[in-house]
């Protein structure tokens, strides 16, 4: 294992959005049980903290690859373009319309009933959100759109969050 390895490098799986999520959980224990501290009990202190360091590496990345947003962000970083959220929220017209419609939806709900459809429109959008990430980096290797689409997911993920926010204030 190489510290300077990127996380599909450390996980020797393919640089891409497309992951078998089996095979990253099943790599996954593989590494960790080839860093586990125990391992190196043995071999004094300093063995076990590197051993520790390896482990802590090795969960990060594993955090990544596994989360298909973490995972976009992750590749348009490593492409060249990173999501510079905190400073960079240019979305296209039509999504900023659509997050006005949500935003109102959501302050109009008084039911489960439109809690419920709103989070299956904002599901949708999130899986076709994803759809596009995966073919805006691994076909068409456009980091750029990616990343846009990246900070529309980052919305969405939000935006679920407020809905369940509103569940709790409906008393669902």
């Amino acid at each position: 294992m190489n510290l300077q390895s990127d996380d599909f490098e450390l996980f020797g799986v393919p640089r891409r959005f497309v992951q078998d999520r089996t095979q990253l959980d099943a790599r996954w224990k593989e590494l960790q049980r080839q860093a586990h501290p125990d391992r190196f009990a043995a071999q004094g202190a300093a063995a076990q903290r590197v051993a520790m360091q390896w482990s802590v590496r090795i969960n990060e990345a594993y955090q990544r690859l596994k989360d298909p947003l973490k995972r976009a962000a992750y590749l348009c970083e490593l492409g060249g373009a990173p999501i510079r959220a905190e400073d960079n929220t240019a979305m296209p017209a039509a999504f900023l319309m659509q997050q006005m419609e949500w935003r109102e939806a959501l302050d109009d709900a008084t039911s489960p009933a439109q809690l419920n459809a709103l989070d299956d429109e904002m599901q949708a959008a999130r899986r076709a959100a994803l759809a596009r990430c995966g073919e805006l980096i691994d076909a068409q290797r456009d980091y750029v759109g990616a990343a846009r689409e990246v900070r529309a997911l980052m919305f969405i993920a939000r935006f679920a969050q407020d809905i369940d926010v509103r569940r709790e204030q409906l008393g669902q």
